[in-house]
């Protein structure tokens, strides 16, 4: 069973930046999928960024050009770099990986964006 450990998360002021990491046990095969969702009190858990095992990035609109993801070359850890935070990035991150069909979540990490 694939389980996902997030780190990181924390206070931030406006315009600071955060770094989040999630590493996976469980799997002796690299991940297809790896990524970040978030959750904001009253809103639905959307999509962040993700990676592919290939390298192959996507993002949600509201992050590009402020967030990172990277991953390890042969291993299941993945990054998220966030800078020039926003109050509305504060949320719960989730961690997320997918392979052949199935799901796993970590149990997430809180990024608060504060003065």
């Amino acid at each position: 069973q694939v389980q996902l450990v997030e780190s990181g998360g924390g206070l931030a002021q406006p315009g600071g930046s955060l770094r989040l990491s999630c590493a996976a046990s469980g799997s002796d095969v690299r991940l297809n999928i790896m990524g970040w969702y978030r959750q904001a009190p009253g809103k639905t858990r959307d999509l962040v960024a993700l990676i592919t095992k290939g390298g192959t990035t996507n993002y949600a609109d509201s992050v590009k050009g402020r967030f990172t993801i990277s991953r390890d070359n042969v291993g299941n850890t993945v990054n998220l770099q966030m800078n020039s935070l926003k109050p509305e990035d504060a949320a719960v991150y989730y961690c997320n990986a997918a392979h052949i069909g199935r799901t796993y979540w970590g149990k997430g990490t809180l990024v608060t964006v504060s003065p």
